[in-house]
C-alpha cells in the first residue's frame, strides 16, 4: 500500500520558520517528481514547489526565495523548508508524487499519489 505522509505543521507567527516532511512508502519514487502543493478552504489546491528525481526543482513565484524543497532519497522523505512565513501561507499543506511526468510540472492534474495533509498555520 503506498502511503504519504506529511507531517512538521504547526502554528507559528509571521516571520518564523517551520519545515514539514514527507515520508513516503509502498514503492518507490527514485525516480519521480515530487511536489508540495496547498489548499485554503473554498479555494483550489495550489502548486507550491516541485523536485525532480534529478535535482531539478521548481516554485510558485508566491514563495520564490522563502521555500526550499528537497529530498532524502536515501530515506523516503521529502522536505519543505519554510522560512519568513506569512499570513497568506496559512493552508493544508500537502505532499505529491508523480511517477509518469519527470519533468517538475505544476499541474495538479499530472500527481497521482497525495498524502492526507497538515495544517500550517502562521498568526499575523
Amino acid at each position: 500500500q503506498v502511503q504519504l505522509v506529511e507531517s512538521g505543521g504547526g502554528l507559528v507567527q509571521a516571520g518564523a520558520s517551520l519545515r514539514l516532511s514527507c515520508a513516503h512508502s509502498g514503492r518507490s519514487f527514485d525516480r519521480s517528481a515530487m511536489a508540495w502543493f496547498r489548499q485554503t478552504p473554498g479555494k483550489e489546491r495550489e502548486f507550491v514547489a516541485v523536485i525532480t528525481w534529478i535535482g531539478r526543482t521548481n516554485y510558485a513565484d508566491s514563495v520564490k526565495g522563502r521555500f526550499t524543497i528537497s529530498r532524502d532519497t536515501a530515506n523516503s522523505t521529502l522536505y519543505l523548508q519554510m522560512n519568513n512565513l506569512k499570513s497568506d501561507d496559512t493552508a493544508v499543506y500537502y505532499c505529491a508524487a508523480s511517477p509518469s511526468v519527470p519533468t517538475p510540472t505544476s499541474r495538479r492534474s499530472d500527481y497521482s499519489f497525495w498524502g492526507q495533509g497538515t495544517q500550517v498555520t502562521v498568526s499575523s
